[in-house]
């Protein structure tokens, strides 16, 4: 007997992901069912070989159903969250409403899995920032060897993490650049995307981060350990998918480049891509539609006392978002409700 799953949000980016990877993994599904808003209402979409056409979000009852992976923004998941989890069914929330409750786990199942017990006191479990959730994966198996004092995060996001629109605003502003008659003013960014780099994502805070920034320290304490200090710079590049970071980690104590890649390489949801020469490391554009988190560049910081350096790559739709959720599903199904 499997698990009856719904999926609300199944038009976007990551609601149509989110199919793909419960049907590439074979998640033990019984019944599913795909929600969106009544815009988009009837639009079909893909699940396996299979075609289903989207259901009323509004009208939808969740009585009876095991689990919800909801992948829409937080003003519509504060409306249908709390009513889905009253009624029974599980949320796992993709969006940033729930991540700082301290009554909802915040999960990433390679780093905190044993956090799965907690979702029972609000029947809500929160998935991580997309920057979070691949950062995170590369930190906790080398703070379990050395203790993390801090992190020092420059990040490099795809226009994918802001959705449709933003993937839209950069092909249309590329195109504009080889047609002078054509004229695509920054609409979803704040700038001109194309050719271009922006150090802003997320609104800005009164110490001068920005609120992407500030999920990324959060998140990172929630998860890891909340005695870990993190700084980010958070940047959007004309990347389409998949996010990079470049990650400086200073230890309580001394690790050494070579046990700290092999830490890294038996490591789950890790595959690390790190030869010193040209070529030797992972981009963005080769992580795409793969499941793992890739780390590179791994090397000695001879600034601190015990530093590492770092660049780590994953495809912000799957690990960032979908996968993570999936396998949010999957442990859920595994520790707790065992029907799968």
């Amino acid at each position: 007997m499997g698990y009856r799953i719904v999926v609300v949000g199944a038009t976007g980016n990551v609601g149509r992901e989110m199919l793909n990877i419960l049907a590439e993994r074979q998640f033990p599904v019984d019944e599913l069912a795909v929600l969106a808003s009544r815009r988009s209402l009837g639009t079909e979409v893909s699940f396996g070989d299979k075609t289903l056409t989207t259901q009323d979000l509004d009208t939808f009852d969740f009585t009876g159903w095991d689990m919800a992976l909801f992948a829409v923004g937080s003003d519509a998941t504060k409306v249908y969250a709390p009513k889905t989890a009253a009624a029974g069914c599980t949320v796992i929330d993709n969006s940033s409403l729930y991540r700082y409750d301290p009554d909802i786990p915040l999960i990433v199942p390679e780093c905190n899995p044993q956090a799965i017990h907690d979702y029972a006191k609000k029947n809500i479990i929160a998935n991580p920032n997309c920057s979070t959730a691949q950062m995170v994966v590369a930190l906790k198996p080398l703070h379990d060897r050395a203790k993390i004092k801090r992190v020092v995060v420059s990040t490099y996001q795809s226009v994918s993490g802001a959705g449709k629109e933003g993937m839209d605003e950069l092909w249309d502003q590329t195109k504009a650049v080889y047609n002078p008659t054509t004229d695509v003013p920054p609409n979803k960014f704040q700038k001109e995307i194309a050719f271009n780099v922006i150090p802003h994502i997320d609104v800005f805070m009164e110490d001068g981060s920005t609120k992407e920034e500030w999920k990324m320290v959060a998140e990172t304490k929630k998860i890891v350990d909340p005695a870990i200090k993190v700084t980010a710079t958070c940047v959007r590049v004309p990347v389409f998918v998949g996010h990079s970071e470049a990650v400086n980690i200073e230890f309580e104590e001394f690790l050494d480049e070579d046990e700290a890649r092999d830490i890294l390489r038996e490591s789950p949801g890790i595959m690390v891509i790190d030869k010193r020469e040209a070529g030797g490391y992972v981009t963005p554009k080769e992580c795409v539609g793969d499941f793992a988190t890739f780390i590179s560049r791994i090397r000695q910081d001879s600034t601190v006392e015990n530093g590492i350096n770092l660049w780590c790559v994953s495809d912000n739709l799957r690990k960032g978002a979908a996968l993570n959720a999936v396998q949010i599903a999957e442990l859920l199904g595994r520790e707790v409700l065992k029907k799968g």
